[in-house]
This record gives C-alpha cells, structure tokens and sequence, in this order.
C-alpha cells in the first residue's frame, strides 16, 4: 500500500499526535536510516515512502501549530507529490553543508545538478534509470540552487524485475561530486519493497 495517497483520515490530530509522536519519530529516525544513501561529502538521498511521507506531515502540523482542516488538507496535497508512483521509487536529496560560511560556495559548485543526467541507479551492468528532477529548485540566471531536491526514478517492468537480482548503485556525475555507492541489502530490500506496491 505504499503508492496510496495520504488521506486526511491518516493525519492524527495535534492532541492525538502527541501522545504517539516520540514512539513514531523512533521509528522513522531508523527508517530513514536504512533508506538514505550518501554519495561523495555533501550528498545525502532519503528514499521516500507512505511512512516518511505521513511523519512529514503530522511533524509539518505540529511545528505549524496548524489544526484548520483545509491547511491541513494543504499539506497533505503537497507532500502526496513526494510519494512514488507505482515501479518508481523517489528521493529527497539534500545537499548537506555543515559549516556555514561554506553554504553559498558548496551550493555555487552544485549549480546545474538538476539539469541533465547526473544521477542515476545502476541495476546490474546493463540498466541505467536516469533520476528526474522536481522543476523549481534553482535559477541559474540569478545563481540560485536550493539545499533540499526532489528525484523520481521511474523504472519499466524489466528493470523493476532486474532490481531484485542485479547488484544497484546510486551514481552521482556532476563536477562538485562524483561517486558510486552500491546500495546495501537493507536499503535494497526497503527500496523493493516501494517497486514491488
């Protein structure tokens, strides 16, 4: 059921959150473990899923102090858009900067990783699944890259099938980070289970 869009049955309200909320974020803090990926020093990948996608969302209402239904609603239907579609799986990438005098000159090298191919999943030797960028996360005219992307990875059935028996990296080929990372078993099988819904 992981390509079932989140319903505003789904999201618990402020008082009710509260009393599951520390039981939940445990919970999600090790699935988000297991799903993100680290290519090269300042890349960092978090598969989304249902669960990530709905912890977003109770956290988003509870930072917000947002209790109105059609706000709530609102939130609901922009992070619905994170979800996978069916044989896709997709991805928050975050540009991770500790330093923050190094923010703008990281973010300066990144420019342009949203265009073009320069990330993809490799499924065995024979099958790359280019990553496609959410639009509107950077004006190169004025020089302006955001920290945080969104990349869907739509995959046919043959590859989908290929997934399960093929060794899969995340490749990153931009000139600021370049880097293959194999995903390991406990990602592989989390990430299966998002192709196989």
């Amino acid at each position: 059921m992981t390509h079932r869009k989140i319903e505003r049955s789904d999201v618990l309200n402020f008082f009710e959150y509260e009393k599951v909320r520390a039981e939940m974020r445990a919970r999600i803090i090790e699935l988000k473990r297991i799903r993100r990926v680290t290519v090269g020093r300042h890349l960092s990948f978090v598969f989304e899923n249902r669960d990530t996608v709905l912890f977003q969302i109770q956290e988003m209402c509870r930072v917000e102090r947002i209790t109105d239904g059609a706000k709530i609603q609102d939130e609901i239907d922009v992070y619905n858009a994170l979800l996978p579609a069916p044989n896709e799986l997709s991805a928050s990438l975050f540009i991770e900067i500790t330093e923050k005098e190094e923010i703008q000159p990281v973010l300066d090298r990144f420019m342009g990783i949203d265009l073009g191919p320069t990330v993809w999943m490799q499924v065995g030797k024979e099958f790359a699944v280019p990553g496609a960028f959410e639009p509107g996360h950077s004006d190169e005219d004025k020089g302006k890259l955001s920290a945080v992307h969104f990349v869907r990875f739509a995959f046919s059935p043959e590859v989908a099938r290929a997934f399960a028996g093929s060794p899969v990296s995340l490749v990153v080929d931009h000139p600021a980070e370049r880097g293959r990372v194999e995903l390991s078993p406990e990602t592989k099988a989390q990430l299966l289970l998002d192709l196989a819904a």
